[in-house]
């Protein structure tokens, strides 16, 4: 990798923390030197990159901040397009539309047209769903994560005991014909996992989390994490 490239590639990882990240971390992902990347840094606020931050703290890049189009290498195209198609295969309408909008706005945004090469990546994930049927609560449960707002649900669980519970929901995942919201219980006062398609009924509610998702995630991580560790396996 060149200079050039090291720069724009200083840049792209800069976007993609939040916090600022050291230059140990930015120089171990580049493959250089710590003091090659400080020269690195230096020459890009010379440039006039926006970028905060000092030896022995580390660098960020300052909100507000975009970088110019940049071409796609092929392998990065290859990826957006697998993911959008994937994202296309599940019962989300409100994500496959905009997984389709998000790569036509690639696609022209770019400083060359891309649909030509999107269209000819031959990368496509196998659905096994049968018939696809949506499931209008997937848009409701993101809604309720980005608004941070309480859910009511009635539930069936695997031995077939119906119950109303008030969650929080913190994660769903999307597992290949069934998806899980990972959520905070106020009936059991703990962290549970919901499959959607034991929810029969689902309301988003104007009650706000007691928390931020942000923290709830954290913990949830941590207690899944500590119940999986090998320890915990063993005992």
């Amino acid at each position: 990798m060149d200079k050039t490239e090291r720069l724009f590639s200083i840049m792209d990882a800069l976007r993609r923390h939040r916090l600022p990240v050291t230059a140990a971390a930015l120089a171990q992902e580049q493959g250089v030197s710590v003091r090659t990347l400080y020269r690195d840094i230096q020459t890009l606020i010379g440039l006039g990159a926006p970028i905060d931050g000092e030896a022995g703290i580390g660098y960020m890049l300052r909100p507000g901040f975009f970088l110019p189009p940049l071409m796609f290498s092929a392998e990065e195209l290859e990826a957006l397009v697998l993911g959008a198609r994937w994202v296309e295969t599940q019962p989300d309408d409100g994500l496959g539309a905009a997984a389709r909008n998000a790569l036509a706005k690639i696609a022209t945004a770019s400083p060359e047209d891309l649909r030509d090469r999107i269209s000819d990546t031959a990368l496509w994930p196998v659905a096994i769903w049968g018939e696809r049927k949506p499931l209008p609560v997937l848009g409701d449960i993101r809604l309720a994560m980005r608004q941070e707002r309480a859910v009511t649900i009635d539930y069936e669980d695997e031995q077939g005991r119906a119950s109303s519970r008030t969650i929080w929901p913190v994660a769903l995942a999307f597992f290949q014909g069934k998806q899980v919201i990972s959520a905070w219980c106020l009936l059991r006062e703990d962290f549970r996992n919901f499959r959607t398609d034991r929810i029969a009924r689902l309301e988003v509610t104007e009650e706000r989390y007691g928390k931020r998702r942000a923290v709830l995630e954290r913990e949830w991580r941590a207690g899944w994490t500590q119940d999986h560790s090998p320890a915990a396996l063993d005992g």
